[in-house]
């Protein structure tokens, strides 16, 4: 099995029952998740070794958050318990044209609290394939970035495949670190880009479209300043509402252009954690295929948590195959 480790935040997502607004429902659930939590989990049902590094509070709800982890196949053995609170997110799931809301609960949460310290990276990286990382991580404090780039630096030292997912998002970025500077400098040491043209703009400050001749374009500039990436994926959206998207994916390796049919979701069951299963799509597809199969798995696999409940894809390789396949009735397997 090839071993994976993730570095990231472990939320707790409290929403209202089915589609309601908080304001109309006295009845709630939860779901643990986190982006690189997600990636973990999706890959550990793909039959990878997962690792989650990350901070818990140390009450029974960090201890839930662990034993969810666990389950679902992810080792837990690295994480630390800290006097601080989990985060929390709080979701009111959208429908047709409403869109869905998210309110975050973490500015003081024990992840946004963890120090350098506390994780020896030489050994948590030991017999690793793959270290994933995103943007969201040193968005949330000073001290989750450099507990991150110390990861990564070691992980580039051994020679462990980086994949980065910028995921660049503006609100987060509130301890006084310019973005754009943080991203660079990690981007840097990395190997594999998940993001496309408008990623790269934010980036390198360009003006790129979507369209694939611009995607190839935009690669090619993003590979040039940052000699170590070897390939950029992408996944493009179309939205026709809330409930009703069409994706697919694509890619530039530095020498060929690929992407996929496009997969067509009519009745999205939960938006959430998307992105998260066509990154761990990506890692096991290039980890066990070659690059052109590799996009063809993350779109099935992203297309696929459309359908699951909860912010992790819980598909299997076999499910993700059939989707390739053609295999697209959803008619029940007996």
């Amino acid at each position: 099995m090839k071993k994976v480790v993730t570095f990231g935040e472990v939320l707790m997502r409290i929403a209202p029952l089915g589609n309601k607004k908080l304001k109309q429902s006295n009845q709630l659930e939860y779901y643990f998740g986190g982006t690189e939590a997600n990636v973990a989990i999706s890959l550990a049902q793909f039959g990878n070794k997962t690792q989650h590094i990350t901070a818990v509070s140390n009450d029974f709800v960090g201890d839930a958050a662990k034993s969810y982890l666990q389950k679902l196949g992810v080792d837990t053995g690295l994480i630390i318990d800290s006097r601080h609170p989990l985060g929390l997110y709080f979701l009111e799931v959208g429908a047709v044209m409403r869109s869905s809301t998210i309110a975050y609960n973490r500015s003081n949460s024990a992840f946004c609290n963890i120090e350098p310290n506390q994780i020896n990276w030489d050994a948590a990286l030991e017999g690793c394939n793959w270290f994933h990382w995103t943007g969201i991580t040193p968005a949330l404090s000073q001290n989750a970035y450099l507990t991150l780039k110390q990861g990564i630096e070691v992980a580039h030292s051994k020679g462990i495949t980086i994949s980065a997912d910028p995921a660049y998002r503006s609100g987060l970025w509130n301890y006084g670190l310019e973005a754009k500077n943080v991203l660079n400098e990690l981007i840097a040491l990395s190997n594999i880009f998940i993001g496309g043209p408008n990623e790269i703009n934010e980036l390198l400050a360009t003006d790129f479209s979507y369209e694939n001749d611009d995607f190839i374009e935009a690669s090619k500039c993003l590979m040039n300043q940052y000699t170590h990436i070897k390939g950029v994926f992408d996944k493009t959206r179309v939205s026709i509402n809330a409930s009703w998207h069409k994706i697919r994916a694509r890619m530039w390796n530095g020498q060929e252009f690929s992407e996929t049919d496009e997969l067509e979701i009519t009745h999205v069951i939960d938006r959430i954690g998307t992105g998260d299963a066509y990154a761990a799509g990506l890692i096991h597809g290039l980890l066990h295929y070659n690059d052109s199969k590799a996009i063809e798995f993350a779109n099935a696999s992203c297309a696929l948590k459309h359908t699951i409940e909860g912010d992790a894809n819980l598909v299997t390789e076999s499910d993700v195959l059939s989707i390739i396949q053609g295999n697209l009735t959803g008619r029940i397997k007996r």
